[in-house]
């Protein structure tokens, strides 16, 4: 039988000028954390963008808990049905995990696992993608400057339901510097570049660890020269530091710990903070040249 109608068209989800993905072929790389933290810095440019965050992980979606959001109320819907993002820190932020059951804070059961097949998820993910209202509340606003969502791991159903439905401008890769994780990189950056997403650049996660005694940086994971050979740009080389883990897991992204941070984490801190704000004015140079 004959296909009926034609290829799909990608098209620019309502009120967001700028798409980027931030993006892993590796679970547990820290690529959520490296989200948060990229939309603060974008939103802290000179020029004030206004940033989101949505959160595309449906099976496991960490945005509620790095955002310190995880036992907010229900999204509300706006008169024509959409949804209306979950705001902390000033950012507005959307999930799966705000539209799941979920326990109360003092809690030991968790209700909110998802299990569902392929369909679901790609039903799912368009309602994320394309009903919510990512203007102000009260509609004052035009929408976004960027859009940061976060991807799940992997090359499956949700980063090919977003690269066939959306103009995506920029995809940001997150990596740690094992071999290991690097392989399963390769295979994202060839299924972002099968579906027309073009790679804005690598964010290397965990680069090394700076002594705080003598300050000199051990590579503790492998060295950026095996980074070097996936052949796209090199954004920023990113610190262990203690304080990025303790302020995802009590909702504040780490740039937004300013000197507190700073003078808890030493100079590891510091080259955290100083790398991911060049990398963001990286990316806002890139995306809109």
């Amino acid at each position: 039988m004959p296909r009926c109608g034609g290829p799909i068209q990608k098209r620019r989800i309502e009120h967001v000028k700028k798409v980027i993905v931030v993006a892993s072929g590796k679970g547990g790389v820290g690529k959520s954390t490296i989200a948060v933290n990229i939309a603060f810095s974008l939103a802290m440019l000179s020029h004030r963008p206004r940033v989101g965050i949505l959160d595309l992980d449906i099976f496991g979606p960490s945005i509620p808990t790095l955002m310190g959001l995880q036992h907010s109320d229900d999204p509300h819907l706006t008169s024509a049905g959409a949804l209306v993002p979950i705001v902390n820190h000033g950012v507005p932020t959307m999930s799966m995990g705000y539209l799941v059951p979920r326990p109360s804070p003092n809690s030991t059961e968790f209700e909110g696992a998802i299990v569902w097949r392929g369909l679901m998820v790609q039903k799912a993910v368009q309602q994320l993608l394309f009903d919510v209202d990512w203007r102000d509340a009260d509609g004052s606003s035009s929408g976004l400057d960027v859009l940061i969502i976060d991807m799940p791991p992997g090359t499956g159903d949700v980063p090919l339901t977003l690269g066939q439905l959306v103009i995506v401008d920029g995809a940001v890769i997150v990596s740690t510097p094992q071999d290991v994780a690097l392989t399963d990189v390769r295979r994202g950056i060839y299924m972002f570049k099968k579906v027309s997403i073009p790679i804005t650049g690598l964010i290397l996660n965990q680069a090394s660890f700076l002594c705080p005694s003598c300050n000199t940086a051990h590579e503790l994971f492998g060295t950026s020269t095996n980074a070097s050979r996936l052949g796209i740009p090199l954004l920023a080389q990113l610190p262990l530091v203690g304080g990025v883990s303790w302020g995802g897991d009590r909702g504040i992204p780490y740039v937004l710990e300013g000197k507190n941070g700073v003078d808890k984490d030493g100079r590891a801190g510091e080259m955290w903070r100083d790398a991911m704000n060049e990398a963001a004015s990286k990316i806002w140079g890139l995306v809109h040249s």
